[in-house]
This record gives C-alpha cells, sequence and structure tokens, in this order.
C-alpha cells in the first residue's frame, strides 16, 4: 500500500527534481517503509526520503512511490520490466489469493505495454491504480470502480499524474482531475490521450423477477466479501448498525475470519445503542469510541487536507470515518471493509425518490447509473486516502465491477418502493433477510453517517458560532491548514 506519482517534462528536460518535490508532498505517513524513483530504465529504493533526493537519474519521465507494508508478501516499488518500469498501487482479487502481484500478466516478454495495461483492467479483478514509465510516454490506468485514488494534470512543462492533488501544487500544476475509472491514458509531450477499456455505461433495465435478483445479489455479495478476507486472520470493519454495514459483517462472520466491528461517533448520540443492539444481535464484538466537540475542531483541519477540498457533505463524513480509521490502526487492524457504494448502486438516498416524483423512471434509473459511475469522486478518494493516512487498508466489497454492473442492470421498482417515505434499497433488505439478518436491521430507515454521528449539527453550530457559513467556514479552515503545510516545508 502506498502514493505513486509520475512526471513527464514536455522540453525533453530532465524531471528528477520535479517527481522528488512531489514525493516530498505525499511523505506525511510516519509508517512509509521505503521510497522507489525510476526512470524508464533504472530503479532506485532507498529507506528515506532524503536518499531519493540525492538520486538524479536525468531523465524526462520519472516514477515514483512511498511504500507502507500491508501484508507479508506487499514489495517495494517501482518494478523493472522489459524496456520498461511499472508501478502498481493496489490489490488483486483472484480466487485463491489476494495480493498485489500483477506479474502474471505485467512481465510477459515482449508483450506490448499498452496490451498490459488493457489487460490488467480488463481481466484483473481488484482495487488499483498503476503508471508504466516508456522511454518516450507514460501508460497509466485505473480499476473500473475507481477505488484507489488517481489524479492527472498538465502544464506548458509538465504532463503528471499522483494519488494525491498536493503532489501537483509543489510543481505548480494548481487544476486537476480524477482519472477516469476504467480508462487507461497514453501521456507524452502533447499531454493526455485516454481509451475507455472497461467502464460502467446506461443500458436499459432487463426483466428480472425478485427472487432472481435476491439470490444473485446474495451470491455477489459472499463472492466479494471472501475474496476481501481470503488469507487474512483479523479484520475490522466500519460499522454503523445500520443495513449495508450489517450485511457486510454478517458475510465477514461466516469466513475464518476473526471479525472485530468499530462504530463512532460525538457524544449522547442515540445511534451509539442502536450500534450495540446490531452487534450483539450478530453477536460479533465492537468497540465504541466517542468524541467531543473539541475533538472535532481538531480533527477538522487533518481531514480538510486529506480529503484535500472543502466540500461540506465530503468533510461531515470524512471526519467520523477518520476516527474510525484511527481506531482501526489503534487497535493493530491492516485491513478494514466498509459498506461504501450500497446506497448508489441500491437506490439508497431519499433524493431518488424525489426525482422520481418529478421526472420519473427513466431519469432517476439514469440518475442511480451516473452515480454509480461517479461514485469514485464522491465517496471513494475521500475514504481510501483517509485510510492510507492510517496505514489501514481500505477495502470495499460493494464496490466491485460486478455488482455495479449487475445493480445497473436492475429495474428501479426492485430498489425503490414508488411512493412517499418507503424504504429503499428494497431488494438488497430482502437479500439481507434471506440470509439470516434480524428485521431490527433489515427494516430500519436509512440515516446518513454525518446526521448519525452528530458531525453535520455539530459542524453547523461551529460555523454559526464564526459567524460563517458552513461552506465559508470550511474554506477558512482549508485555506489555513494549506498555508501551514507550505511554512512546514
Amino acid at each position: 500500500m502506498g502514493s505513486l506519482i509520475a512526471v513527464l517534462n514536455k522540453k525533453g528536460e530532465n524531471t528528477t527534481p520535479a517527481a522528488t518535490t512531489m514525493l516530498k508532498a505525499l511523505a506525511t505517513n510516519s509508517t512509509a517503509e521505503a521510497f522507489g524513483i525510476a526512470s524508464p530504465i533504472n530503479v532506485k529504493v532507498e529507506k528515506t526520503i532524503a536518499d531519493i533526493t540525492d538520486q538524479n537519474l536525468k531523465s524526462p519521465i520519472i516514477i515514483g512511490y512511498i511504500f507502507s507494508k500491508t501484508l507479508s508478501a506487499d514489495k517495494p516499488q517501482p518494478t523493472k520490466l522489459e524496456n520498461a518500469t511499472i508501478i502498481f498501487e493496489g490489490r488483486t482479487y483472484q480466487r485463491r489469493t489476494v495480493t498485489s502481484d500483477f506479474e502474471a500478466i505485467a512481465t510477459k516478454p515482449q508483450q506490448n505495454h499498452t496490451e498490459i495495461a488493457k489487460a490488467l483492467i480488463k481481466k484483473v479483478e481488484g482495487d488499483f491504480a498503476f503508471v508504466i514509465a516508456q522511454r518516450e510516454k507514460l501508460i497509466a490506468g485505473r480499476d473500473p470502480i475507481g477505488t484507489r485514488p488517481l489524479y492527472y494534470g498538465e502544464t506548458i512543462q509538465y504532463a503528471a499524474l499522483a494519488s494525491e492533488r498536493k503532489a501537483f501544487w509543489k510543481i505548480g500544476i494548481p487544476q486537476t482531475e480524477s482519472f477516469p475509472p476504467g480508462h487507461i491514458a497514453q501521456i507524452n509531450k502533447n499531454g493526455f490521450k485516454f481509451t475507455n477499456v472497461k467502464a460502467i455505461s446506461y443500458k436499459k433495465p432487463k426483466p428480472m423477477t425478485m427472487q432472481t435478483a435476491t439470490k444473485r445479489l446474495q451470491t455477489l455479495l459472499k463472492q466479494s466479501v471472501k475474496q476481501r478476507l481470503k488469507g487474512l486472520k483479523e479484520v475490522a470493519i466500519a460499522f454503523s448498525g445500520g443495513l449495508d454495514s450489517s450485511i457486510i459483517a454478517y458475510l465477514a462472520k461466516e469466513t475464518e475470519t476473526n471479525v472485530h466491528l468499530i462504530h463512532v461517533s460525538l457524544k449522547d448520540q442515540p445511534e451509539v445503542d442502536k450500534a450495540k443492539r446490531a452487534a450483539e444481535s450478530l453477536g460479533l464484538p465492537i468497540s465504541v469510541q466517542t468524541y467531543t466537540k473539541e475533538n472535532l475542531q481538531e480533527t477538522l483541519p487533518k481531514v480538510l487536507w486529506l480529503i484535500e477540498e472543502s466540500d461540506p457533505v465530503k468533510t461531515s463524513i470524512g471526519i467520523p470515518f477518520f476516527w474510525t480509521a484511527e481506531q482501526a490502526s489503534k487497535k493493530g487492524f491492516k485491513i478494514m471493509l466498509a459498506g461504501q457504494g450500497a446506497d448508489e448502486l441500491f437506490g439508497g438516498y431519499r433524493r431518488y425518490l424525489d426525482d422520481y416524483a418529478r421526472y420519473g423512471e427513466e431519469f432517476v434509473q439514469k440518475t442511480i447509473v451516473n452515480d454509480i459511475a461517479y461514485l469514485y469522486e464522491a465517496n471513494l478518494e475521500r475514504d481510501s486516502k483517509i485510510c492510507s493516512f492510517h496505514n489501514v487498508e481500505l477495502r470495499l466489497p460493494f464496490a466491485t465491477f460486478e455488482l455495479a454492473k449487475f445493480a445497473a442492470s436492475l429495474p428501479l421498482r426492485q430498489k425503490l418502493e414508488l411512493s412517499t417515505d418507503s424504504l429503499r434499497k428494497i431488494v438488497l433488505r430482502k437479500a439481507a433477510k434471506e440470509l439470516g439478518l434480524p428485521p431490527q436491521i433489515t427494516s430500519e430507515p436509512k440515516k446518513a453517517i454525518q446526521y448519525a454521528t452528530g458531525v453535520n449539527k455539530a459542524l453547523n453550530k461551529i460555523a454559526r458560532h464564526e459567524h460563517l457559513r458552513l461552506k465559508e467556514y470550511l474554506e477558512k479552515v482549508f485555506q489555513t491548514a494549506f498555508e501551514e503545510m507550505i511554512q512546514n516545508e
């Protein structure tokens, strides 16, 4: 697990100084065990960022990696290929193993590197981003859901990629975009050229009975959880006590992995007791940690700097997720599961019902598919960066291509009861009920984490005390955090 960077100098000049500057901007995790840097022909791996800074590969194309070990088989990168170098950040989930070992595809002799990139996306189930450095270009790609962060940006001088936006800011690239999932990009002196390899898109839903959909969903969920726990002795689960996290906890319990639930909240929130009751009904141990307003104010600048924007919704969700990952790390867990993606896949948001009343069924169906396709921007990038800071690897059983493709094909009426104030995620609730989860979980209305934990209300109260709207207050805190970072370097 780690962070990657890649930079190409469009003028053909040595770009090693820019690459090391980008790596320094990301070297905030004290658990980093190695730092790697490579040109298309040479690889250097050192134990400290200072040692990497002393390297000068004198190449217009450089890739770099900050490495933190999660599994015993994890190795520092970059890796040498035939006539190229590669960084592969992420996991692959094969039938028998969970690994970051992509060599079965990537190291075949004489294989075209563009075909390597396409094959990784087409054939490999996993959560990953990668970049290949050739003599005259970079080739980059991202898994079809976008579970691992990857951004890109360019100026007249540079074309660059990185796991976090702050790496771009340090070399004078202010504007960045999220790398589109399921695509590859070929990058040269003319910039970026993208090719769609495997991505979610709207297709007219296929007729399917509720029973068929339920059985298929159960199969896909069991397979996803099992794949993501293969070989693990223990795992933490971010646990709200609601439907999504309870399904994951229930299925994880059926494996050979020891499961531990983690619930966080501000003090005196009623959802804490709900989470405890849900954990008891599942027969699983739970750790509950509550926080104060002062804890929230202390955490806020850290979260804003990690998620790299001041969006109120993302911040309100990011804070409790930061606390959850922090608790998982303190308890020694390297892997954490969470339920992100279920609301987008199965119609969990109230706005879908509102849109149905205003615009009709086809509009909502297309909106849900669009939300699935852009899940990476709305949630996954934020949560992955937060977990990475705590050296906790996030795995998301709902956020798989097969589940996304299945959910996108479902008729709307298997997700929503098309009437006011009805329950949503119908097929998911039915699947949970038939699996054996208790009614207190399968019939409970959804309450978003930012409200259930009290964080959204507390943030708004703090902002009002400063005589600011929440968005204005968050922008102010974010700007202060940015200035402090610049001063400390």
